[in-house]
C-alpha cells in the first residue's frame, strides 16, 4: 500500500493513495504534521481537559464540555457507526492512526507544546466525532433561548422581535450559485465564504484527497477525515451555509437531592424519578482542580443550574426545587452525527449522488448548493430537526409538563435555482420552517443584486462579490440623522458628511470610521436607558453563554430594529442620536475605519501575538468582518475561507484562507495567504500532479 504527499506553492497538501482507507491515514498524518497544536487543543476541548494546560481561561468551556457530555456522546456515535456502517468506522479509525503517526513529529515542530508544557496525547477513533461535536455544540445558538426568556421577563413577549437578528454568538456564511446559463463558460460556478470566529491556525484546511475511487479538493476541518462542507470532486461540487435551524431544546428541570446523595427529576407524569449523576474533576493549570457535577435527565444533560440540597422532612420535599436547564439535541438522542455521509460525498460524481449522501446528514443543519458537469443543480436543507411544540423552539420549556416531547423529524425543505441564480446567506427563506431567528436579508439581497448586474460571470469575477463592503443596515440611523435639527455647527457638518457617504465600510474610509463612532455612541446610550438596562442584570447562567446574554452586543446587532420600532419603552431616540453625534463631532476619530477595525483572531495561547491588519467590511456587509458595535471595532469573526468552484474546468477554481496551510509559527506557509485574503485575491486549485512538489512516499 503506497501513499504519496505533494505540496503546491502555498504548501497545501495533495495526497494520493491506493484506497480510501490509506488516504484517510495519510490525511490524518499530514494534518498532524501541519496542525499538531491545533489538533491537540481540539481533542482536549472535546474531552473537557483544555484547562489542564491553558489555565483558568479555558475552565468555563471544560465545564460545559463535561456537563454537556461531549465525550460520551462522541463515543456513543462512534459505537453506533461501528454497528451500522463499519466501512466508515474503519475509515475514521485510519484517520486517527495517521494522526498518531505524525503527532510526535508535528509537536516537535510546534513551539506551543513547550510553551504550554504539553506532551502530545493518544488519539482514539471517537476523537474526530468529539472534535466535530465540540466545534458545533454552540453552532445553532441554543443560548439564544435564554436571551429571549430574559427579554420576556423584563419587557414582555412583544419585545423579543426587537432583538431578532443573528446574534453575536451565531455563525453564518455567504454562498451563491450561478448556473451554466449565467457563466462565460457554460459550466456552473459556486462561490462563497464561511463566516466563523477567525482562529490561528485556521478552522479550515485546504487539502486534496485522491485515490482510484475519487479525487476531491476542498476545505477540511482539522481533526475530522474527509471534506464535509466545501468540495469539488471534478464532476460535482458543493458548498453550505448555516441554515439557522432550531434543532436544540432547553428544558427547565425541577431537580432535588435525595437523602442518599442521588438526584431526582420531576417528570411530565408528575412523578419524581432518579436521574444519572456523577462527579468529574477538571484539572486547571496554575490553579486547584474543580469538581463538576454531571447530571442527565431523560431530556438531556444539565448545562446550567442544579438540584437543591437533600430534603430532611415532608415539608421540604413538597417545596418547588430551583430550576436547572437540560440540553436536548439530535446526536445525544439518536447517536447519529451524520458521519455516514462523508465517504459517499467524496465518491459523488453527480448532484443526485450528493443529494443522496446528504440524506444521511445530521448536524449542524445546513443549506446546500451543488452543481455538476451535466448541468444539474441542487438547493436544499440537510440535517436533523425534531418535530415538537412551537414553544420548544423559542424558550426553555418545563420538563415537568407534558406536550414538549420530540415526535419525529421535520422534512428538509428543497429550493429552486431561479433565473440561473441561488443565494444563501443565513436569511429567512428556504429554511424558514425550521428556524426562529435568521440573519437580516442585507447580504443575500446585495449578492443577488450584484449578480444581476452581469449576464455572464467567470470564476475570476467572483472575488469582487466576496469583497463588497456596502452596508445596507445603516439606513435607519441615517434616516433619523437626516431629521435632526438644532445641531451645533460641528455636529451639523458631521451629519451632512455622513448623509453624503457612499455607505461602504472600506478600511481606508474616514467616513466609515465616523459612522462607526456615532453608532457606538448611540448603542451605549440605548443600553443605558432604564428600560433596556434591566436586560444587563446577571442571569446566573454559566459564563460560556455570555455572548448570547450580553446587552451591548444585542443592541448593536439589532440596532436597525430598535431604531425602526414605532416606540421603544420611552426611549427618546432622537435625543440619544443628537447626543451621540455631538459627542463624536467634539472628539472625532483620528483615522480610518481600518485603524480600529482590525483582525482579532483567537489563539489558544494568547501571548502569541502579531500586528494584525486593518479590515474592510462589517457585520451586515457581504464582506462580513464583524465588529461589536458599542463594545469594540475589532473583528474576531469573518470569512474563515473563500472559494470559487468552477464546474467547467476544476483548474479554474480558486481558494484562500486567512493565514496559511501550516499551523506552525515561523513556517513559510503559516501566514503567507494573509496578504491575499486581505486584498480579496485567491490562489488557484492546482490539479496537475506534475505542477506539484513531491514531499514523500510512504510504502507499506
Amino acid at each position: 500500500m503506497t501513499t504519496e504527499t505533494y505540496r503546491d506553492a502555498w504548501g497545501i497538501p495533495h495526497l494520493r493513495a491506493d484506497d480510501a482507507r490509506a488516504l484517510a491515514r495519510a490525511q490524518g498524518r499530514v494534518t498532524a504534521l501541519d496542525r499538531a497544536w491545533q489538533l491537540e487543543v481540539e481533542r482536549h476541548r472535546a474531552q473537557g481537559t483544555s484547562a489542564s494546560f491553558l489555565g483558568p481561561s479555558a475552565l468555563a468551556w471544560d465545564v460545559l464540555a463535561r456537563q454537556a457530555r461531549i465525550e460520551d456522546t462522541a463515543r456513543r456515535c462512534f459505537a453506533a457507526l461501528e454497528r451500522q456502517d463499519p466501512e466508515t468506522a474503519a475509515w475514521v479509525s485510519a484517520y486517527t492512526e495517521g494522526v498518531a503517526e505524525g503527532l510526535d513529529e508535528g509537536a516537535r515542530r510546534a513551539p506551543e507544546f513547550a510553551s504550554a508544557g504539553l506532551a502530545p496525547g493518544r488519539w482514539e477513533p471517537w476523537h474526530p466525532l468529539g472534535v466535530w461535536l465540540a466545534t458545533h455544540i454552540l453552532f445553532a445558538g441554543f443560548p439564544a433561548k435564554l436571551w429571549r426568556e430574559k427579554v420576556v421577563r423584563h419587557l414582555g413577549e412583544d419585545a423579543v422581535a426587537l432583538f431578532a437578528t443573528d446574534g453575536p454568538g451565531t455563525l453564518g456564511s455567504n454562498g451563491w450559485l450561478a448556473g451554466g446559463e449565467r457563466t462565460t463558460t457554460g459550466g456552473a460556478l459556486i462561490a462563497g465564504d464561511p463566516h466563523r470566529f477567525i482562529e490561528d491556525p485556521g478552522v479550515y484546511q485546504q487539502i486534496r484527497l485522491a485515490c482510484p475511487e475519487f479525487d476531491v479538493a476542498g476545505l477540511a476541518v482539522p481533526g475530522v477525515p474527509g471534506i464535509a462542507h466545501f468540495a469539488h470532486t471534478g464532476p460535482v461540487a458543493w458548498a453550505i451555509t448555516n441554515a439557522m435551524a432550531d434543532y436544540q431544546d432547553l428544558y427547565s428541570e425541577r431537580l432535588r437531592r435525595t437523602a442518599d446523595g442521588g438526584v431526582e427529576a420531576l417528570d411530565p407524569d408528575g412523578r419524581w424519578r432518579a436521574v444519572t449523576r456523577h462527579i468529574e474533576k477538571v484539572e486547571v493549570a496554575g490553579g486547584d482542580p474543580v469538581e463538576v457535577e454531571v447530571i442527565e435527565t431523560p431530556r438531556g444533560p444539565v448545562v446550567s443550574g442544579g438540584p437543591q440540597a437533600a430534603h430532611s422532612d415532608r415539608e421540604a420535599a413538597d417545596q418547588d426545587p430551583p430550576i436547572a436547564l437540560a440540553l436536548r439535541h439530535p446526536a445525544r438522542v439518536t447517536g447519529e452525527l451524520g458521519f455516514g455521509a462523508l465517504l459517499p460525498l467524496l465518491r459523488a460524481r453527480s448532484v443526485a449522488e450528493v443529494d443522496r449522501a446528504l440524506d444521511r446528514w445530521a448536524e449542524p443543519v445546513n443549506v446546500v448548493l451543488a452543481a455538476d458537469v451535466h448541468g444539474e443543480v441542487l438547493h436544499r436543507v440537510a440535517g436533523a430537526v425534531p418535530q415538537r411544540a412551537e414553544a420548544n423552539r423559542t424558550r426553555p420549556v418545563p420538563a415537568w409538563e407534558p406536550g414538549h416531547e420530540w415526535r419525529g423529524w421535520q422534512p428538509t425543505p428543497r429550493g429552486t435555482v431561479d433565473d440561473g441564480i441561488a443565494v444563501m446567506a443565513n436569511q429567512r427563506g428556504l429554511a424558514a420552517p425550521l428556524g426562529v431567528e435568521f440573519a437580516p436579508a442585507h447580504r443575500a439581497d446585495r449578492i443577488r443584486a450584484l449578480l444581476s448586474r452581469k449576464a455572464a460571470w467567470s470564476a475570476q469575477d467572483m472575488p469582487a462579490l466576496h469583497m463588497d463592503t456596502h452596508l445596507a443596515s445603516v439606513a435607519p440611523l441615517l434616516d433619523r440623522l437626516a431629521a435632526l435639527d438644532g445641531l451645533t455647527p460641528e455636529a451639523g457638518a458631521l451629519r451632512d458628511r455622513l448623509l453624503r457617504w457612499d455607505r461602504h465600510m472600506d478600511a481606508g474610509s474616514t467616513d466609515a470610521a465616523a459612522y462607526a463612532a456615532v453608532r457606538d455612541a448611540l448603542v451605549r446610550r440605548l443600553a443605558a436607558h432604564p428600560a433596556l438596562a434591566a436586560l444587563a442584570a446577571p442571569t446566573g447562567h454559566p459564563e460560556v453563554f455570555a455572548p448570547w446574554l450580553a446587552l451591548v452586543p444585542r443592541i448593536g446587532y439589532a440596532l436597525e430594529h430598535l431604531l425602526r420600532a414605532e416606540r421603544l419603552y420611552g426611549a427618546d431616540r432622537a435625543a440619544m442620536l443628537r447626543e451621540a453625534v455631538e459627542e463624536v463631532a467634539a472628539n472625532p476619530p483620528g483615522g480610518t475605519w481600518g485603524d480600529t477595525h482590525r483582525l482579532a483572531p483567537w489563539r489558544a495561547l494568547p501571548e502569541t501575538s502579531y500586528e494584525e491588519p486593518g479590515l474592510s467590511g462589517d457585520h451586515d456587509c457581504v464582506l462580513c468582518t464583524s465588529a461589536v458595535p458599542g463594545l469594540t471595532d475589532r473583528s474576531a469573526r469573518g470569512p474563515a475561507a473563500r472559494y470559487v468552484w468552477d464546474l467547467s474546468r476544476r483548474e479554474n477554481s480558486l481558494w484562500v484562507v486567512p493565514f496559511g496551510a501550516s499551523g506552525v509559527p515561523g513556517s513559510p506557509h503559516h501566514r503567507d495567504q494573509l496578504p491575499l485574503w486581505l486584498k480579496g485575491d485567491l490562489v488557484p486549485v492546482v490539479t496537475d500532479w506534475e505542477r506539484l512538489t513531491k514531499e514523500s512516499t510512504d510504502g507499506r
